[in-house]
């Protein structure tokens, strides 16, 4: 202001602004000075380049030592006490301080940003050995699903999800709560003999965005499975598909519903003796287990609909899943599946070469179906 008004107006920015002249006056000059210097917060006068050099410009082995630590196994040594334990800034600058240096852990931080380096977490990314005929499979269930679909008939997409403690265990994610008030949970994850586990296998239809799962509290076995699929046709399947003429299945490649497990097969032999319907499968590739439909359509839902919720009862988790709503529309239906489905039970050759199985050309071990 007083230097736009030029003559007087020192005195009037003084008036406005209740500033001394004195401290005006000194704020003019800086401005009219030539800038020579950076002034510091400190108020003192600096010229460009002095003060104490950071330790990182005068120690020329510090970077050096610091990106070998990252790495010991490849770039460091073997030995160092870093190799195995979790490498915070706080715990480089202490080794970097052994190793002679001086440092700290806010210089290590600069020093690690300045380097293109970031707190990351693990990504799953990696999923072993692809089978040449993966693409080939995907695109045969496509079209299978596809054919399916255009003559109303039902596609379903079936799996196991994953085995929960029943009890007061701590369930990953974060719910509303009074501050200060979190649900009380075990501190140690040990099973609880009284309540067990539980065991929900689920059928996503791909038409109607609908689902069904079965809580089951034994094993997870190929008549579990089945029993779950038999479940979804009596109560939502038939009713939604009265002139249904096939079925299409489509399942991982292992677990209860195994492409190459016999009792999977001897049970939808008997499931589709029972509703008079042929029962095509498609399974998908080994290690592709992701890209069923039912994964990322309907449990990853339900694990966002109870998450930071204690599974305190199997009636919780049945409520929960069948509460799960997405925008899309999805409606789900649950129920607690109490019968006995023991593990180990053993397939006789008889039993295999009764069932009226029909393989595809494409991937027979993949692709078949069970005529009733």
């Amino acid at each position: 202001m007083a230097v736009a008004i030029g003559e007087g107006g020192i005195s009037v920015a003084s008036r406005a602004t209740g500033v001394s002249r004195r401290t005006i006056r000194s704020g003019v000059a800086e401005l009219k000075a030539p800038k020579r210097a950076a002034r510091t917060l400190s108020g003192r006068i600096r010229k460009p380049g002095g003060g104490r050099k950071r330790a990182a410009d005068t120690d020329a082995t510090l970077r050096g030592d610091l990106e070998a630590l990252l790495e010991p196994v490849t770039r460091g040594d073997p030995q160092s006490p870093l190799r195995w334990t979790c490498k915070s800034v706080r715990q480089l600058s202490r080794e970097l301080t052994r190793k002679g240096h001086r440092t700290s852990h806010r210089m290590v931080a600069e020093m690690l940003h300045a380097a293109g380096y970031s707190l990351q977490a693990n990504r799953k990314t990696l999923e072993g050995a692809s089978h040449p005929d993966r693409d080939a499979q995907f695109h045969y269930i496509h079209r299978k699903a596809r054919e399916y679909l255009r003559s109303v008939d039902p596609v379903i997409s079936v799996d196991t999800k994953k085995k929960e403690l029943v009890g007061t265990f701590k369930n990953g994610g974060r719910e509303w709560h009074p501050q200060g008030e979190p649900v009380e949970v075990q501190v140690h994850d040990f099973l609880d003999p009284a309540l067990g586990r539980a065991i929900p296998y689920g059928v996503y239809d791909l038409a109607s965005d609908s689902g069904w799962v079965s809580v089951g509290c034994d094993h997870d076995t190929a008549g579990f499975a089945v029993e779950t699929i038999r479940r979804w046709w009596h109560a939502m399947g038939q009713p939604l598909y009265p002139d249904a003429k096939r079925l299409l299945i489509t399942a991982d490649a292992g677990g209860s519903n195994g492409a190459r497990l016999r009792l999977w097969k001897v049970e939808l032999q008997k499931f589709a003796h029972e509703i008079g319907l042929p029962v095509a499968v498609c399974h998908f590739p080994p290690g592709t287990s992701k890209w069923n439909k039912i994964e990322h359509r309907m449990f990853a839902f339900i694990t966002m609909n109870w998450r930071g919720r204690p599974l305190t009862s199997h009636e919780v988790i049945v409520n929960s899943i069948a509460a799960t709503t997405t925008q899309s529309g999805l409606k789900l239906r649950a129920a607690l599946d109490t019968n006995r489905y023991p593990a180990g039970i053993k397939v006789t050759r008889k039993q295999v070469d009764a069932i009226n199985l029909k393989r595809s050309r494409f991937h027979g071990d993949w692709n078949y179906t069970i005529l009733p």
